[in-house]
């Protein structure tokens, strides 16, 4: 992590802090060391500063679109926080191993599998590729889960603070594929971490997630 994000996290911290009411008190559970997948749900810009933010010094690597960094502002901050660049629509393998390295150096990294804001706030369906770096990397996998930010703007007009709530799950790692099954499994591994994200949420949010379901196939507790 760049020297420049020490002061970036409070500053952040500062500005967003003014404009909402942060509970927090969950991400205290987020281990303190060692590489880890965050899967979190995708409503909008603010959960990305808010996990740097209050995460912090926890080192966390995140996956960005590539235009992102043509951006003065946000550009910026995806350099200091060394975001993963991501070119839409590509086969791409330089992001892929960007984000490996990151794991492999020992930092979060924060996925959010639906790929797109939902600005609602209500879950969409999750695509595979956190699977794939889970596998290929062996890091455990950590669901949390955030609501009220979808009021952020209409809030903002009205001069008022938006509360967001932050719920942490369960550690998961997932099981070892047997032969030939790590692609077959993506989608079901896919859909299982979602609905451990979607049990963090009011029923309201869960969306694509919202019926209940068997005990998971490919998911299993670390530890256990």
């Amino acid at each position: 992590m760049k020297r420049s994000a020490r002061w970036v996290a409070p500053l952040i911290n500062g500005i967003l802090g003014a404009v909402c009411r942060i509970d927090d008190a969950e991400l205290r559970k987020v281990p303190r060391k060692g590489p880890l997948i965050i899967a979190m749900n995708h409503i909008n810009f603010l959960e990305a500063p808010l996990l740097y933010g209050h995460l912090y010094p926890r080192d966390i690597a995140g996956f960005a679109k590539a235009e992102t960094w043509k951006r003065p502002l946000i550009g910026s901050l995806a350099r200091i926080w060394e975001c993963v660049p991501v070119y839409r629509g590509a086969n791409d393998m330089r992001s892929m191993r960007l984000a490996l390295e990151a794991l492999a150096g020992g930092r979060i990294l924060n996925v959010m599998p639906e790929g797109r804001r939902s600005h609602d706030g209500t879950l969409g369906r999750g695509y595979g590729g956190i699977v794939t770096i889970a596998l290929r990397s062996g890091a455990p996998i950590l669901p949390i889960a955030h609501y009220g930010a979808e009021s952020f703007w209409s809030n903002l007009k009205r001069g008022r603070r938006t509360d967001v709530h932050f719920r942490v799950g369960e550690i998961y790692r997932l099981r070892k594929p047997g032969e030939g099954e790590a692609k077959s499994m993506r989608a079901e591994a896919a859909d299982e971490i979602m609905r451990a994200l979607a049990a963090l949420l009011p029923e309201s949010y869960r969306g694509a997630y919202s019926s209940p379901t068997g005990r998971p196939r490919h998911l299993v507790r670390a530890g256990t």
